[in-house]
């Protein structure tokens, strides 16, 4: 990709480097218009079964990615043998997410299954060579400091945990991805300030992050950039080509295609 210019902003190419495409009701036309606004989708998953399923019918489709996942919040459910099929079909995934950890009082009660499964999941030395998303809502300094102890490069997908964690996290080369919902709050303005502009990425977590009263879509990631380029105090076009370098170097970390097409 190369970067735009002032006329070409509209057309450039941004990514979503966290989307729940299976939770739209009409995933397809989300695609269409991710694809008229010229924005890749990560589709991350839940689980090795809802990866299976969204890869076969996405098939060959330009402009997305599944992403192989077992959420936080469902360990509890996964066995021994829902965790060996996740290794078992990780090496053929080109992305990872959405994994993870979280204490909040959704998840506290299944700390222990959490750490279970995520402490197996980062033992794999396939995250090494692909991009990762990482949940990590009231657990940030555990998630971290395990990334870091595994040498995973991965993304903090809707941080929101304490300011005073970031430094750890850059140490252990992370990246922090930004949706509409945390662009629209103090603390999401706070943490964007923090950042080092080559660390920010973008997102929607849709359709669960909200966007002007409705489901965030990849389309409005063209919106989320213009609202960093104010928070930079730059003009668009020079942060979408911070943003586009960005997105550049994870994917050179882990050297798959952009997007590649499963």
């Amino acid at each position: 990709m190369t970067a735009p210019s002032a006329q070409t902003a509209p057309d450039t190419i941004l990514l979503d480097t966290h989307c729940h495409l299976t939770e739209y009701d009409d995933a397809i036309n989300v695609l269409r218009q991710a694809s008229e606004a010229s924005v890749h989708v990560v589709a991350v998953t839940e689980d090795p079964g809802q990866y299976r399923i969204l890869r076969t019918k996405l098939g060959r489709r330009e402009g997305v990615t599944c992403a192989i996942g077992m959420h936080p919040l469902h360990a509890h459910t996964f066995s021994p043998a829902e965790i060996a099929r996740f290794l078992r079909l990780l090496p053929h995934a080109s992305w990872v997410g959405e994994i993870g950890l979280d204490f909040s009082p959704a998840g506290r009660d299944t700390r222990r299954q959490q750490l279970r499964v995520f402490d197996a999941i980062l033992t794999d030395p396939h995250l090494n060579s692909v991009p990762v998303t990482v949940h990590s809502r009231g657990a940030e300094q555990e998630t971290i400091t395990r990334l870091a102890d595994a040498q995973v490069t991965a993304v903090l997908h809707w941080y929101t945990g304490p300011l005073k964690f970031i430094d750890d996290a850059l140490a252990a080369n992370l990246w922090f991805s930004i949706n509409p919902a945390m662009v629209a709050t103090t603390k999401g303005r706070a943490l964007l300030n923090r950042l080092p502009r080559n660390r920010v990425l973008l997102e929607t977590d849709g359709p669960f992050a909200r966007h002007q009263r409705r489901s965030s879509q990849p389309k409005d990631l063209l919106w989320v950039a213009g609202q960093i380029a104010a928070i930079w105090d730059l003009p668009i076009p020079q942060t979408i080509a911070f943003i586009q370098a960005n997105q550049e170097r994870l994917i050179a970390a882990g050297k798959p295609a952009m997007p590649r097409r499963e």
